[in-house]
């Protein structure tokens, strides 16, 4: 297969990401190469933390500005990986194998080229232009995007790449995660006197398990509430006097994560508390014009059920990039290079739209 020098400039840059261990909170050596490589390119990118952003170089303060961000972090790898997980393999079919392949080295490669190449074709008329490459995104720390938003200048609308098989995610679940203490009384398991915490929260339990909120997405479908992890007892012949129960829950755009938890704790016996609001659900109505150029362009928008940058973002924004959601977190996670070839030519397409 032949490729444009842009691919195999993507394809190198993103072998040597996969050579530099990214896991969240530890990516400054791939910050230093993402800066690095946009510094050869002539651009200067700040620096903020292990975040990297850049502006285009027809930067114009009266224009709309697009942010396209893409992560840089891994998670850490699983143990079903079949060869080391941090040195790229490459096989005759064009496939490289290596963690953060899919999620998000593709993305971040692609969209760094498609940046390059709207500024080579003399910027766009109607926009503005900045690429992030943010860190924390895995464990949606507060050093990643959220830090770097507010040094940003204002910004109208933003494309957050991630791999969706180069199909519009024109929304996403947000995510909450909800401890509940329900309290009894100890007591001696062989008499019957106490009152057992685990039956208090047993009610709790099936009210979560049944419960349906009433608003449901098109394209995210209902909220949706699992209790994954219940902690309670000291030893067998005590009548445990505290059960502690988590809650995960993956919201949808008809529900802010606030007016979730309300619901979902005036109906429980015990005390609910939320450990944060911040990751809300997100989504985009389909008549914004970069949605009717996607489809335009013979693409498909659908609703995410993953969490991206996109739940910390205070703007409109499409979720779109090459590879595959399911290959994500898995051992001998991988990117074809036809994919990679795919989204460096569409990309910069689905950017000349007009407001």
């Amino acid at each position: 297969m032949n490729y444009t020098n842009k691919t195999h400039e993507a394809v190198q840059l993103l072998k040597q990401l996969v050579a530099t261990p990214s896991v969240s909170r530890e990516e400054a050596a791939a910050a230093d190469l993402i800066q690095q490589y946009l510094q050869m390119k002539g651009y200067e990118p700040v620096r903020t933390g292990n975040n990297v952003w850049v502006k285009c170089k027809y930067f114009n303060e009266s224009l709309p500005t697009i942010l396209l961000d893409t992560h840089i972090d891994t998670v850490k790898p699983v143990s079903g990986w079949t060869h080391d997980p941090f040195v790229p393999k490459e096989t005759a079919d064009g496939t490289i194998f290596g963690l953060g392949t899919n999620d998000d080295g593709a993305s971040l490669v692609s969209m760094i080229q498609a940046f390059i190449s709207i500024d080579e074709m003399g910027g766009n008329p109607d926009f503005n232009f900045i690429f992030s490459a943010s860190c924390e995104e895995e464990v949606s720390g507060k050093n990643g995007i959220e830090r770097v938003i507010p040094l940003l200048p204002p910004i109208s609308f933003a494309v957050v790449g991630e791999p969706t098989g180069m199909q519009p995610a024109i929304a996403e679940k947000g995510l909450m995660v909800i401890d509940v203490t329900t309290e009894g009384i100890a007591g001696h398991a062989a008499r019957n006197e106490g009152v057992n915490a685990i039956y208090k929260a047993l009610d709790d339990i099936s009210w979560i398990k049944n419960h349906q909120f009433a608003k449901t997405s098109d394209l995210l479908g209902p909220v949706k509430t699992t209790v994954t992890i219940i902690q309670a007892g000291t030893q067998h012949n005590v009548i445990p006097d505290r059960c502690l129960f988590t809650i995960d829950v993956r919201s949808n755009e008809c529900y802010t994560n606030q007016e979730i938890f309300d619901e979902i704790a005036e109906n429980l016996q015990g005390k609910a508390v939320a450990r944060s609001f911040r990751l809300n659900s997100s989504s985009i109505k389909p008549t914004h014009p970069f949605v009717q150029k996607a489809i335009s362009l013979g693409l498909t928008p659908f609703g995410s059920p993953t969490l991206s940058n996109q739940a910390l973002m205070p703007f409109p924004s499409v979720k779109i990039g090459p590879g595959d959601s399911s290959r994500s977190h898995t051992a001998d996670e991988f990117i074809k290079i036809d994919e990679i070839a795919q989204a460096i030519e569409l990309l910069p397409q689905l950017l000349n739209f007009k407001q």
